[in-house]
């Protein structure tokens, strides 16, 4: 039985601006639409969720140092024409289907509840295209990873650890649990030694050591966390900064592991030499890849599986479609390597891209196939600025190096700990949050953290 299509948004016609559908919400989606001259274009969004998440600071949400809605930016805040203009929308939508040929993008809409409705399906006619739709985890085909562990990417996600790690604290106090449940249950296992992982450790031994010892006494020494990682963890930071955090993990407690993955269990992992780790709370973090959409879209692939693009960001043999953030990668005609999946590359990508477009609709070329005359000039050039790591206990790592064989300024300690959150304050898009952040920081420097499960 075929499934009723339901007409959507048709061609843009005469008098009306030209169409830019951006799909997704993440660093590079938000950058773009924030960018675009809303005076020459209507922006339509189309993506599952109505925020964007300021990622770096993720993983201070799951033990409480910041409240949730600290990290999520409405859309209507970043591209106010959404909201207000008549031809702008946000569809809270996952994109189903693309046909460059007829400028169509096939969606379906977002439904929740334990009995859902049938989702309404629809077509947007575009006039540009961008696809920003971001990567999924990596679990490498690991068994049970994704139905044991937790990813940390977006809010829920944090939301989950948070009421994870509470309820097994809870547990662990109740009379007749055994020595060795009470282990299990609060033990907190992080597989993946990048940023994420590492940020999250020093965030969880920090919180252990502040709040844990204090509010949870009867099972304090209970309580213990441990990183696995197949190679060395931050390994695209300076050797120096590496050792460092390895020695500032290990004195607050984390137990670092090299190893791999085999198997994950409902309560135990188990390690490719046969170890078996148990676990109560299992958060996984071993980087991205492209998700089953992006794989299955009709366009041109980078190595690696991710939508190829040119120098100009553009989908090479299709017109009007164009490509940035974690899900784009150069086509090996172009000679350029495959850039990280950072958030400054996909910052910076969105923002070079609404200055094209802007370019080619001022030069009359916003129309559907109205851009191939249209002479593109500067290509995209990425500029690394540098990584940072926060390890908790007011330290962390700030690298400012180009690339990891290059020179540059390398810190690590208090200094670096408060530049960590000097940056990050001023990189938060609205005030609003900046405000939110600012207050939810000095209230658990006075307080301590919320550990409130709600």
């Amino acid at each position: 039985m075929r499934v009723p299509q339901y007409s959507g948004l048709g061609p843009t016609k005469p008098g009306e601006k030209p169409r830019v559908v951006v799909l997704g919400t993440g660093w590079a989606g938000c950058r773009l639409m924030k960018g675009l001259d809303t005076d020459i274009y209507d922006v339509v969004c189309v993506s599952p969720r109505n925020h964007m998440v300021f990622t770096p600071l993720l993983a201070s949400t799951c033990v409480g140092t910041l409240e949730f809605r600290s990290v999520a930016e409405p859309i209507g805040r970043i591209q106010p024409a959404i909201s207000r203009e008549p031809g702008s929308y946000f569809f809270l939508s996952n994109c189903v289907g693309l046909d460059p040929d007829k400028h169509l993008v096939q969606c379906e809409t977002v439904t929740d509840g334990a009995e859902p409705l049938k989702p309404w399906k629809f077509e947007i006619s575009y006039d540009k295209l961008v696809i920003a739709l971001g990567a999924k985890p990596t679990t490498f085909g690991i068994q049970g990873v994704e139905e044991h562990a937790i990813f940390l990417r977006e809010v829920y996600h944090a939301q989950e650890i948070r009421r994870k790690l509470l309820l097994n604290l809870m547990l662990s106090d109740v009379p007749g649990v055994s020595e060795e449940e009470k282990s299990r249950l609060l033990h907190c296992v992080v597989v993946g030694g990048g940023p994420t992982g590492v940020e999250f450790s020093g965030e969880l031994s920090d919180f252990i050591q502040r709040d844990v010892r204090q509010r949870y006494s009867h099972v304090k020494n209970y309580i213990h966390v441990t990183l696995i990682e197949a190679n060395e963890i931050l390994s695209s930071f300076d050797d120096r900064l590496r050792h460092y955090a390895t020695k500032q993990l290990t004195k607050s407690g984390v137990r670092l592991v090299r190893g791999i993955v085999k198997d994950v269990k409902a309560q135990k992992i188990i390690l490719n030499d046969g170890t078996e780790v148990p676990y109560g709370l299992l958060v996984w973090s071993t980087g991205v890849g492209p998700s089953p959409l992006v794989n299955s879209l009709p366009l041109a692939k980078a190595p690696g599986g991710r939508v190829g693009v040119d120098e100009w960001l553009r989908v090479p043999s299709v017109q009007d479609v164009y490509s940035i953030g974690d899900c784009s990668g150069f086509v090996e005609s172009t000679g350029k390597p495959t850039l990280p999946a950072l958030a400054q590359v996909a910052e910076r990508q969105g923002k070079y891209l609404a200055n094209l477009l802007n370019k080619i609709g001022k030069a009359g070329g916003g129309r559907a196939n109205g851009a191939k005359e249209y002479k593109y000039e500067d290509p995209f050039v990425y500029k690394h600025l540098g990584s940072m790591a926060t390890l908790g206990r007011y330290k962390a790592l700030v690298d400012l190096r180009q690339s990891k064989e290059g020179k540059g300024l390398a810190l690590a300690g208090f200094t670096s700990w408060f530049i960590w959150r000097s940056a990050y304050l001023t990189r938060v898009l609205s005030w609003r949050n900046r405000f939110y952040v600012a207050i939810n920081w000095a209230t658990t420097f006075v307080f301590g953290r919320d550990i409130t499960r709600i």
